[in-house]
């Protein structure tokens, strides 16, 4: 919840009321909830499908979609989050200015006041953070009993009779009309509700942080459901409540000046305010600093204690940039950890007991910093919604395609979720970031394709079993048995290989030779007979089948291997000719070398070797034989190879 409750709550919530107004205010906290809630049911799927460790959205992702999602979104959400540690200490720092600036105790000027006790908090952050998870989760808990009191001190302001300073600044406790005339909207220039929106949504972006710090929960599959659900549940009544509230109690514009009242025989200019007995009316036509448009602090002047509000104000930033300054090296770390971008190996590293990242840290400082340094949280909000909403799109679809693969291993303990709920919890997502800011979803999409390019191309050697994997199971098997509904022919006919290399390694050539004439499109098996003793042929067939595939695969040679045991060469032969193969995808050409021996082998051998002829005529397939003049068998150059390995 202190993640949720951050710096929106208590700064910008009254400033999105008086822009949108009441009625697409409680939209924005209920259309950003839908979000998350979406979201959170879909992280909890996931999350009680099997062991979560540390990494948060990104272990989730990576072990669902597979290491080209998750290395993309990887990224995007650890910079996310170290750039919402920016966020949260520009707020706290605007308090802090706000305070200076009552006492006029300016340093410089508001904008480098800001940059300075930003940057000086996040240093302490940063200490604290490198102190340990034991440190942060003790400060956690004090942080979260004063912002309970600083809430419940909101709505105790409420109801506490308003006097003649709050009325100028325009607090005039419940009044029907004030509700009335803040319902609407009022948007001002370059303001309007999509860019509200993408102001208030990094309020809403709190809901990864158990997830974030996974490795550290001593139950992730049970506490990160519940917490998750509960926290978003108990924050968004708590949005509403406040939204409401204050929009019903306070107006839009208000001077602060304590002699603009009406006087008997003014006219009244229709506002609430008017009929309240306060004339506002020149804030129509100059600057005013009151009032839910102008004053970023009206929950402390309505609120019973003023102070109480500020330390709030306080707790809910730092313990909100704090969890975003340990979740953001975390992340990082477990991305660095899979070796996913071998140049960021570097981070993985941990220290001390927790294995904490403190080189991640250090870079999360150092992003954070400089982010600092723009010092208007306004234009920082709408950068990190574009990432977090990128990386909610890929969790929701990672629920869905898990589901929509039929993965044996999709087995969440949680039911209470759809795939087509986390489907269209994806697209609302995805067009969500497009109507805030299309340039900046583009952007946000072509470095996520440029991230999974650059994994697919490298290939990490890892292996998740992940529902991509499931799903291009599913789909070679659907596309097999459609297959089996075609007729033959004879536009469409070309060659099926089974090519009698024995291993392939030991044969490369009549693979050559076999691509060649199928145009490297066709199906091609290589296969060998083992002869002998069942029990040893089978014994050292079924060690060798994985090391041969992998040849082929290194070798980038598109053809699958097969072996049987069999009691002569012929019956192993006939046995490949009549199974191999699966459905429309059967050989239809036998490919074996010319028998350069055949004047000097043995009889049984010259039997065996037109016997396997005449048995692929009997199954109507067609035969290839190759002859060249050294042969194709290169099984002496290769012992001689292994033995100078084995030398050296």
């Amino acid at each position: 919840m202190l993640n949720i409750w951050g710096v929106m709550l208590f700064i910008r919530l009254s400033w999105i009321v008086g822009e949108a107004g009441i009625g697409l205010g409680v939209l924005i906290i209920l259309l950003s909830t839908m979000v998350t809630s979406i979201t959170g049911l879909s992280t909890s799927a996931i999350a009680t499908n099997g062991f979560v460790r540390g990494g948060g959205a990104y272990y989730l992702i990576s072990r669902s979609l597979g290491p080209e999602f998750g290395g993309s979104i990887g990224l995007i959400f650890a910079f996310a989050n170290a750039v919402a540690v920016a966020m949260y200490v520009v707020g706290f720092a605007e308090t802090v200015v706000d305070l200076l600036k009552e006492s006029d105790s300016m340093m410089v000027d508001p904008t480098n006041d800001i940059r300075i006790i930003g940057s000086i908090t996040v240093v302490i952050l940063l200490g604290i953070s490198v102190a340990g998870m034991e440190w942060e989760a003790k400060a956690q808990v004090i942080l979260l009993v004063i912002l309970l009191i600083a809430i419940a001190n909101f709505f105790i302001g409420t109801v506490i009779p308003s006097n003649n300073e709050k009325k100028s600044r325009g607090f005039f406790n419940y009044q029907a009309s004030i509700f009335a005339e803040n319902f609407g909207p009022r948007f001002t220039k370059g303001e309007g509700f999509f860019s509200v929106f993408a102001i208030f949504f990094p309020a809403a972006t709190g809901i990864l942080a158990g997830a974030n710090i996974s490795g550290d929960l001593e139950d992730p599959q049970d506490a990160i459901p519940r917490g998750t659900m509960l926290a978003i549940f108990i924050t968004t009544v708590a949005y509403l409540g406040v939204a409401i509230c204050v929009g019903a109690c306070v107006v839009r514009d208000a001077t602060g000046n304590m002699n603009d009242t009406i006087i008997s025989g003014m006219n009244c200019n229709g506002s609430a305010a008017c009929g309240l007995g306060y004339d506002f009316s020149r804030c129509r036509h100059e600057p005013c600093q009151y009032g839910l448009m102008n004053n970023f602090q009206v929950m402390s002047m309505v609120s019973g204690f003023g102070p109480l509000i500020t330390a709030g104000i306080f707790s809910a930033t730092l313990s909100s940039a704090l969890a975003s300054l340990v979740s953001a090296p975390k992340v990082f770390q477990a991305l660095c950890k899979d070796n996913i971008y071998k140049a960021l190996q570097f981070f993985a590293k941990g220290y001390g007991k927790n294995n904490e990242p403190l080189r991640g840290y250090i870079l999360t400082f150092l992003i954070a910093m400089a982010f600092i340094l723009i010092a208007e949280l306004n234009t920082i909000a709408p950068i990190i919604s574009n990432f977090f909403l990128a990386s909610y799109a890929l969790i929701n679809f990672s629920c869905f395609h898990a589901s929509y693969a039929k993965s044996p291993g999709w087995r969440p303990a949680y039911g209470i979720y759809n795939m087509w709920v986390s489907l269209f919890g994806a697209v609302l997502c995805c067009a969500v970031m497009f109507v805030i800011n299309w340039w900046a979803a583009v952007i946000t999409y072509v470095i996520e394709f440029f991230l999974y390019v650059y994994v697919t191309c490298k290939k990490p050697d890892v292996n998740w079993g992940s529902s991509t994997q499931a799903l291009s199971y599913v789909s070679a098997l659907d596309n097999a048995l459609e297959l089996t509904t075609v007729e033959d022919h004879v536009k469409n006919f070309r060659p099926q290989c089974i090519v009698l290399t024995g291993g392939p390694m030991t044969r490369p050539a009549l693979l050559d030779i076999t691509h060649a004439f199928t145009k490297n499109s066709g199906l091609c098996i290589c296969c060998e007979v083992f002869v002998g003793p069942r029990k040893l042929c089978v014994k050292e067939m079924n060690s060798g089948m994985a090391k041969k595939q992998a040849w082929l695969i290194k070798n980038k040679i598109k053809a699958f291997y097969a072996a049987v045991a069999a009691d002569c060469f012929r019956d192993g032969v006939r046995s490949l000719l009549q199974a191999s193969g699966l459905g429309r995808m059967k050989p239809n050409t036998l490919v074996i070398g010319y028998k350069k021996n055949w004047r000097k082998a043995p009889l049984t051998e010259i039997e065996n070797y037109v016997g396997i002829i005449h048995d692929a005529f009997d199954f109507e397939i067609g035969v290839v034989i190759v002859r060249i003049s050294q042969g194709f068998d290169i099984s002496q150059v290769l012992q001689v190879q292994e033995e100078l390995e084995r030398l050296e």
